[in-house]
């Protein structure tokens, strides 16, 4: 699907940030969805993805419906009063976001030395904003769940090392749901809304940025990442499944001991109602 053109007014808050030649870069993780349609787009800078002006500090903000706010130019007030309006339509607030922060400079000829750390244009657009915030946001995601599977693995390893130990594992199939349900969270956020492993829909239009692109996915190891997520995905998944196959299956074996119990004592109340032999 084909991104959406520029809008007036997206040429004059460039030119705002090309006057500085080194722009701060912040991107933040809100929650898990950020409901867009409900924001105020009077005046947007660009669409897919959605583009803002930051009048009072001159810089701009690209938001993204799975939760992400990558911010241009913008000082720690301009951050404070974006975060403050976009709070009420952030679904499931994350009580600490993930950050990450990178520069921008935009000049022509190589940058100086010590600064092959920044990313680096000769010319700006606001479709290289969008750009450099698709892969900002999507390293965020990968980031967040990097860490859910960290804290996820380090709660399911004492439980196969049990199973290895004693033959047996002391779970609750509920507490194993649960992490079932974590992982099928995380696949659905990272295939359905974060497209992690897809390139932007922006790149249809501008076939020119693929080379930026490319390079920008590489610096910060998207596919390799996105990867190395999907594999641990696919083990706790399964790793889980067959706890939660063993533990139903004590139940069941559970359950048919009450059957046969009961039965066995419905067996003996009925001899013992019979009337003595003579």
């Amino acid at each position: 699907m084909p991104a959406d053109p520029p809008l007036p007014g997206a040429a004059d808050a460039i030119a705002a940030l090309t006057a500085r030649g080194d722009i701060a870069v912040r991107a933040l993780l809100l929650g898990e969805r950020l409901d867009l349609r409900r924001l105020d787009r009077a005046k947007p800078l660009a669409t897919a993805p959605l583009a803002l002006a930051l009048p009072a500090a001159g810089g701009v903000a690209v938001l993204f419906r799975y939760g992400a706010a990558v911010l241009f130019g913008a000082d720690e007030g301009a951050t404070a009063r974006l975060l403050a309006a976009l709070a009420p339509f952030v679904a499931e607030p994350f009580a600490s976001p993930e950050t990450e922060t990178a520069r921008l400079r935009i000049g022509p000829g190589p940058p100086p030395a010590g600064d092959e750390g920044a990313i680096a244009l000769p010319h700006c657009a606001i479709e290289h904003l969008q750009l450099i915030a698709d892969v900002l946001a999507k390293s965020l995601v990968l980031a967040r769940y990097e860490t859910v599977m960290a804290g996820m693995f380090d709660r399911i390893e004492p439980l196969a090392a049990e199973l290895r130990a004693r033959g047996r594992v002391n779970a609750r199939g509920r507490v194993l749901l649960r992490q079932i349900g974590v992982v099928l969270g995380i696949q659905h956020r990272m295939v359905g809304r974060a497209e992690t492993a897809e390139k932007p829909e922006l790149l249809w239009d501008h076939p020119e940025l693929e080379r930026l692109h490319l390079h920008l996915a590489e610096e910060y190891e998207l596919r390799e990442r996105d990867r190395a997520l999907d594999r641990k995905l696919d083990l706790a998944g399964r790793t889980v499944e067959t706890l939660l196959g063993l533990v139903q299956a004590r139940s069941s074996l559970r359950v048919e001991w009450y059957i046969v119990a009961l039965i066995l004592a419905e067996l003996g109340l009925a001899l013992y109602a019979l009337p003595p032999l003579r």
